[in-house]
């Protein structure tokens, strides 16, 4: 049976993987003697935009039958071949949104990648049924959405033959991945990035055949308040998935947040920011969140805004709409776009504004919707019902005060709306970014052809547009010009159309200039720049590290550590042990010794026993150096008389049972009398924590609080202590869950340094060094003892054996798995030190 070290290190990525990639980076030559050729031009670089559907239009010639793609111009991924650098090969992965027969399936798919560079998956009907209609559209998307099921009757209850469907389809894409990425033969680089919530567990089946893989991801839906997320059954599987990337991405800090804080509250995950650079720190990895709403093409808009079906439309639309004060809408026809509610504003509008009568006019478009289901008919028939209620209540011959226009509807007469209605109203309860108020906003803008038609020239007066948005959606923050309201207020809703309307034209222009200045700078390619951008800049640690594979299939996840980091083996310590007669063998307690989830903190026998055969070994000395009080580790290591012990970080020394308490610091401790009732008035305000008073220190603990409220207050606390004992010769540190305060000049670190020091000045200089645990305070042994080996004026000690508990970043050179492995370890030089030489 293959032990799981031998796992581990096949795992490993091979060196002569990272010389492979590393090499080309470097010029090449000729292999003609004598002559060197110039720099040759450095590989090109490959995006591969991962999506559920391909951003093409799929239909079959009505004379020979035959299939015909092409791009859909509109579909923001479609843009992104335009967005990027003209030297840059994209090429898409994803489903085709046409129903191709299987005898046509290789035909069609190899139109598709030498025509337009798409890679199609063709998905069995069952299975796409349960991963698209099934679990995306009726379970995650009314999800991240913030609709949640209180009975079964909806049908979005979580079905986990649907979960099974979903990983099946993310496997499948990223394998189709690997497949593009494997078929060039030169070599260039690749850049993979994903979208939207339909992939979220591709990353983890991607990352797991390929470690370097420059990876990022971005979701176009809302991401909801971590109480909402955690509803999900398989919510650490997909946080977990996601973290497999380089780069996430989020149109707005709201969606960030709630992400950040779903990793916090699920995963104990703490972000940082650096420099204005959003990461989490994950196994190793910085795993950078970016926050970039989506632009649009502006040079696209502006051509269809010039072609004549356009200009006709908006022409005819200008003298249908003749001293009308048009707003207009454009919409999904799906529960979250607030339609229903837009129309009962409207509603509200010319009821309470008598005056408006007659005049006002608001003209909504509805796409079609993109999955069926009983609660889009359901929209319908109420947005129908309202709309009919309030034409028949304000409508007059020739007069209707909302114009339902159900799709579809083509792109030009789209823009032909915009262009001549005076207010755009986008009030959805919930979306993602929703571009519809950036396009209104270029279409008011204009261009020669249009202004042309419509009548508009040097004498007219400024261009001016005004939005009305909601606050839930992702373009609402960019929009700092609109006027935001809440969809659920329907008076506020009507409110804010009746200000639009007597908004004076000054402020229009104002305000329309502000939004076009920003829109026509933010376009889909500032967004693809900065995001590629990013992504390259959140790689650069990529060929530092050494990275090992943990888990499997949906667990799997990466680890990187440095490269001189590895597993410490009983062969490797047994050898080293066997040759060396002077030994320091320091060990931390909770963590190293015992596992922190222990209900019983004492000692075992298992670990009683091991430490006192390694006291028995007149060539060892044994340590455990633990943050506990002295009294707790007398009580529990009274049976083994040789053992020393360093408590609470070094404050207390002995070095056996017997010989006495040496206290390394003479300090004043009036300053407890400052500390503890300030600790209790945190304590009793935040429900789950507690207080540990020591001798020499105090350790207030939220682990048990509320995630994010325990570290609010123990930021609070931290600064509230720093600034009340500034002047006191003692230090405020946090934690994993802790705030101490303790005097100064008390870490691990300094035990090591104080053990080794006497050690030598007894002429007992140690040439072996066993150093094991689990924390963060055990990084100050590990950094002494770096420090220590590289300073040329001491003693070498020749074997130095640093060792963490886990694998993590650390300044050990070595780690083990958990406390089995530690005590493993032990045992088998226990068992060398008794055995005859």
């Amino acid at each position: 049976m293959v032990s799981s070290f031998c796992l581990n290190q096949l795992s490993l990525l091979s060196t002569d993987d990272y010389f492979r990639v590393m090499n080309r980076r470097i010029p090449r030559v000729r292999k003609v003697p004598g002559v060197i050729s110039e720099f040759e031009e450095w590989p090109r670089k490959r995006v591969i935009i991962v999506s559920n559907q391909l951003p093409l239009r799929a239909f079959r010639d009505s004379v020979s039958d035959e299939w015909r793609f092409e791009f859909d111009e509109n579909n923001i991924l479609a843009q992104l071949k335009d967005a990027f650098p003209s030297d840059t090969e994209v090429s898409y992965v994803g489903t085709l949104k046409a129903d191709v027969d299987v005898a046509d399936q290789d035909e069609v798919a190899i139109v598709l990648r030498e025509k337009f560079s798409c890679e199609t998956i063709f998905l069995p009907e069952d299975i796409q049924n349960k991963f698209y209609h099934g679990f995306c559209k009726h379970y995650l998307w009314p999800l991240f959405h913030y609709k949640m099921s209180m009975t079964g009757s909806d049908g979005v209850r979580f079905d986990r033959s649907q979960w099974h469907a979903y990983m099946t389809v993310n496997k499948e894409f990223a394998e189709k991945v690997l497949e593009v990425m494997a078929s060039r033969d030169d070599e260039g680089e690749y850049r993979v990035w994903v979208h939207d919530y339909h992939l979220m567990v591709l990353p983890t089946f991607l990352r797991r055949r390929s470690s370097r893989v420059e990876l990022g991801f971005f979701l176009h839906s809302p991401f909801p308040s971590s109480d909402v997320y955690k509803i999900l059954p398989v919510r650490e599987d997909i946080l977990r998935a996601l973290l497999n990337c380089d780069l996430i991405g989020f149109h707005t800090f709201d969606y960030a947040r709630h992400f950040l804080s779903s990793c916090r509250r699920i995963l104990g995950l703490h972000s940082e920011s650096n420099r204005g650079h959003i990461a989490l720190e994950y196994d190793g990895r910085a795993v950078t969140i970016k926050i970039l709403p989506a632009g649009i093409h502006m040079e696209q808009l502006q051509y269809v805004m010039s072609e004549e079906s356009t200009v006709r439309k908006a022409k005819e639309l200008k003298e249908k709409y003749e001293g009308k004060i048009v707003m207009v809408g454009v919409d999904d026809l799906d529960l979250f776009k607030g339609i229903t509610q837009k129309f009962s504003a409207m509603g509200e509008l010319l009821e309470s504004n008598r005056g408006l009568r007659t005049k006002v006019v608001l003209v909504q478009i509805t796409n079609p919707a993109r999955s069926l289901g009983r609660d889009v008919q359901q929209v319908l028939d109420e947005a129908n019902s309202i709309a009919m209620e309030v034409n028949q209540k304000y409508g007059e011959p020739g007069y209707e005060p909302i114009v339902f226009i159900k799709g579809p509807v083509t792109t030009q007469e789209k823009l032909a709306y915009y262009a001549i209605a005076d207010y755009c109203v986008v009030t959805p309860v919930r979306d993602g970014m929703n571009l519809v108020p950036y396009k209104y906003t270029v279409c008011r803008q204009g261009c020669p052809l249009l202004d042309e038609a419509l009548g508009v020239d040097e004498k007219s007066p400024s261009k001016n547009s005004v939005i009305i948005v909601s606050e839930f959606i992702g373009c609402s923050p960019s929009l700092s010009g609109a006027i935001r309201v809440n969809p659920w207020d329907i008076s506020q809703m009507a409110n804010a159309m009746h200000a639009a309307i007597l908004m004076p034209e000054t402020e229009k222009h104002l305000r329309h200039e502000k939004h076009y200045k920003y829109i026509s700078s933010h376009d889909v390619a500032y967004w693809a720049r900065s995001f590629d951008q990013s992504l390259e800049r959140a790689c650069l640690d990529h060929y530092h590290k050494r990275y090992w594979r943990v888990g499997f299939g949906i667990t799997f996840r990466l680890v990187a550590l440095e490269p001189n980091f590895r597993k410490l083996s009983g062969d490797t310590l047994n050898s080293a042990y066997k040759k060396t007669n002077c030994r320091l063998i320091l060990l931390d307690y909770d963590g190293t010794m015992m596992p922190t989830t222990s209900v019983n903190m004492g000692p075992s026998h298992q670990v009683i026993s091991v430490l006192n055969q390694l006291c028995d070994d007149p060539k060892n000395i044994v340590f455990i150096v633990s943050g506990r009080d002295r009294d707790s580790l007398t009580k529990w290591f009274s049976s083994c008389e040789k053992l020393g012990i360093a408590a609470e970080h070094g404050c207390f020394t002995r070095w056996t049972r017997d010989s006495p308490w040496e206290t390394h610091l003479i300090v004043d401790l009036s300053w407890k009398e400052v500390v503890e009732p300030i600790m209790q008035l945190y304590m009793e305000a935040t429900d789950g924590s507690y207080i540990e008073n020591k001798e020499t220190a105090i350790v207030w603990h939220h682990q048990d609080a509320d995630t994010d409220f325990g570290l609010c207050q123990s930021t609070e606390l931290h600064d509230h202590l720093e600034n009340v004992l500034a002047n006191e010769p003692v230090v405020v540190k946090r934690g994993q869950e802790i705030v101490e305060v303790k005097p100064q000049g008390v870490s691990k670190g300094i035990v090591v340094e104080n053990l080794i020091s006497t050690m030598r000045s007894r002429s007992k200089s140690p040439d072996f060094l066993l150093c094991i645990g689990d924390d963060r305070s055990d990084e100050d042994m590990f950094e002494s003892i770096v420090r220590s080996s590289a300073d040329l004026t001491l003693p070498v000690i020749a074997e130095t054996f640093p060792c963490t508990v886990g694998q993590k970043p650390s300044k050990a050179k070595y780690y083990v798995d958990d406390t089995v492995q530690v005590i493993g370890l032990l045992e088998g030089i226990a068992k060398v030190s008794v055995q005859p030489i």
